[in-house]
């Protein structure tokens, strides 16, 4: 990063939805980099959406229709000079992102010198044959590593408000569970579409032989897709097994759709990078273009694609008109993808301090420990086999007031001592807006994938509104236990006086 004094940062976006979703871990990155720095977002109307709710971002700038003309350029640049950015991020890799940003005079441009642009920016990351190969989250992280930024992988994650999930949630209420959704489109070209009568036969088989339902998925150019498959089924109770879902849905609500969803079957698009960007397990199936550079990120995701002397051709349309890739990819190895990702083990989740023992603050000396005599009543849950998890914000990390190794050591004496079969923390600043740190679900989300959980299936433990609001965005139940501090929560799903009658709660509504 240049020496000089910069309080306000551009960042050009990208134009795809996938794409959009791959340069969230950079943005992220570029706020940690550069703290107290005014970021905002240029993007297209079309990607708005995705980063509506994001805290990365202090404001979004829409690149209006208007801006196209040669005109339209030069009333954008007029208008981003009234901002006074002194640095210019263009993740976007067309010569378009740099003009606007050289006529808008900002004295630092960064980006890739690729397009015949590099002599417009002040700062060009050489795009070479290893910049070519990585994966694209890796690929916009890079240039910022490049660029003299400091950087830390993470993965995607799309920001969205408890209402949200809940209006998705009540969309999908009268569909049978495990619900599976499926995007049968793509909007690159049909080389990236594998066959619909395909996924007619995956929907099918989850709806006959695990009793499941169906959600179909696709913008409003996709309808036409999703009502063959439609056609080709053969499905009689339909309010409980079939809800499509094609060109009824804006952004922000296929987003929460997905999180909602059990397991999404999809070709690689957007919807297939929202999926994993919102936790939901994902099976992505791979025709012309590679995994390796576009797949799903982190675990608990499927890929099916084949091996050929074409493939990955990146071609919009099968230039040997026979679309091998997709023709050898069956039903059947799609359809035992999705039963391998559909989890059905319960689990209690239990917030750590003042649920199981007493809430010394940052707790960070193990005779201050004070666990509850109550706890040892958790045998029962072990006893109807439920998987007991501890789930706990620790941001005296962050802080600098508890050692790390300190968190662990207390957090297996519940493991080998009291039968918990994990236990996963935050050690994060609040100001840094994680995934993981409560009521955000990632921690849930992870613990999901690691012990094959059905969260809907599951409780959450706990005495702050916090953890009742976990419980909600994951959609188990929550149990708030009452302390001297706190005796009401307006999110619970039920209330105990501890953990003991927690337990008999838990056990009467399984």
């Amino acid at each position: 990063m240049s020496e000089k004094r910069c309080n306000n940062i551009l960042v050009r976006g990208v134009n795809w939805i996938g794409d959009a979703v791959m340069t969230m871990p950079a943005l992220r990155a570029l706020r940690h980099s550069e703290p107290g720095k005014k970021i905002k977002l240029l993007v297209e109307p079309r990607i708005y959406p995705l980063f509506e709710k994001d805290p990365n971002v202090d404001e979004i700038i829409l690149y209006k229709d208007e801006y196209r003309s040669i005109t339209g350029k030069f009333r954008l640049a007029n208008m981003l000079k009234k901002n006074d950015f002194c640095t210019a991020v263009l993740f976007q890799n067309a010569i378009d992102a740099a003009i606007i940003t050289f006529l808008a005079r900002i004295p630092e441009r960064i980006g890739y010198s690729r397009d015949g642009r590099g002599l417009l920016l002040t700062k060009p990351v050489p795009f070479d044959s290893q910049s070519r190969r990585l994966h694209h989250i890796e690929y916009y992280l890079s240039m910022l590593d490049k660029a003299g930024f400091v950087t830390k992988y993470s993965l995607p994650w799309i920001y969205m408000s408890i209402v949200e999930r809940l209006e998705a949630r009540e969309m999908l209420k009268d569909l049978r569970q495990p619900v599976i959704a499926l995007n049968p489109g793509a909007t690159y070209g049909s080389s990236k579409r594998w066959h619909t009568e395909r996924f007619a036969e995956v929907a099918q088989k989850v709806i006959d032989e695990i009793d499941g339902s169906i959600v179909i998925l696709g913008g409003p150019t996709e309808t036409g897709i999703a009502e063959e498959i439609i056609k080709t089924m053969q499905t009689h109770d339909v309010r409980q097994s079939l809800l499509n879902m094609a060109g009824r849905t804006e952004l922000r609500e296929l987003v929460a759709l997905i999180s909602e969803c059990d397991v999404l079957v999809t070709n690689d698009s957007g919807p297939m990078h929202i999926g994993y960007a919102v936790g939901t397990p994902v099976v992505a199936i791979f025709g012309s273009t590679s995994p390796e550079r576009t797949g799903p990120a982190g675990k608990g995701n499927i890929v099916i694609s084949k091996e050929l002397d074409c493939s990955p051709c990146f071609e919009r349309k099968c230039k040997n008109r026979d679309l091998k890739c997709m023709d050898i990819i069956t039903s059947g190895e799609v359809y035992e993808a999705v039963k391998t990702l559909i989890y059905s083990k319960r689990a209690v989740f239990f917030d750590r301090d003042g649920t199981l023992c007493r809430d010394a603050g940052y707790l960070n000396r193990m005779e201050n420990l004070e666990i509850f005599p109550e706890i040892n009543c958790l045998t029962r849950l072990k006893e109807k086999e439920f998987t007991l998890i501890g789930v706990s914000n620790q941001s005296g990390i962050a802080r600098g007031l508890v050692e790390e190794d300190f968190v662990k050591q207390v957090n297996n004496i519940f493991i080998d001592k009291y039968g918990f079969n994990d236990f996963y923390y935050c050690p994060h600043h609040p100001d840094e807006h994680c995934s993981c740190r409560k009521p955000e679900p990632g921690l849930l989300l992870k613990a999901r994938i690691d012990h094959n959980l059905n969260l809907k299936k599951s409780f959450v433990v706990g005495d702050k509104e916090t953890d009742m609001l976990l419980a909600k965005s994951s959609g188990a139940k929550g149990i708030f236990v009452k302390t001297d501090q706190d005796s009401f929560s307006e999110n619970a799903d039920f209330v105990a006086g501890d953990i003991e009658e927690a337990v008999s709660i838990i056990l009467e509504n399984s």
